[in-house]
């Protein structure tokens, strides 16, 4: 099982990036999907999720209106579109498997129920 990032780099505040996930060694359309960004000498933060089917997404409220998750089934594949990006979004941004299909909100933001972790990639924003 395996979960590999990319996308992440650089961008001044209001700037845009779009990271991406390839999931592999399981069944992906079976699994909600998150992303869970960690600044430096800070916890981990769950930020957005998205059910197995993509019917349904969840955000932090620091986010909501800026950052859109989705996913393509077909490809293995989740996304997080960041725009309007600022400071405080800087961070290493992690995608994670869930343990369950169709998780609610509060499940959601619970980092033991994901069993499965990218190396993450790392976003900074600055002018």
């Amino acid at each position: 099982v395996l979960l590999e990032e990319s996308g992440g780099g650089l961008a001044q505040p209001g700037g845009s990036l779009r990271l991406s996930c390839v999931a592999s060694g399981f069944i992906f359309g079976h699994y909600a999907m998150s992303w869970v960004r960690q600044a430096p000498g800070k916890e981990r933060e769950w930020v957005a999720g998205l059910v197995s089917t993509g019917a349904d997404t969840y955000y932090i409220d620091s986010v909501k209106g800026r950052f859109t998750i989705s996913r393509d089934n077909a490809l293995n594949t989740v996304y997080l579109q960041m725009n309007n990006l600022k400071p405080e979004d800087t961070a290493r941004y992690y995608c994670a498997k869930s343990v369950f299909p169709f998780p609610d909100f509060e499940l959601f933001r619970r980092l033991q129920e994901y069993d499965t972790w990218g190396q993450g990639t790392q976003v900074t924003v600055s002018s």
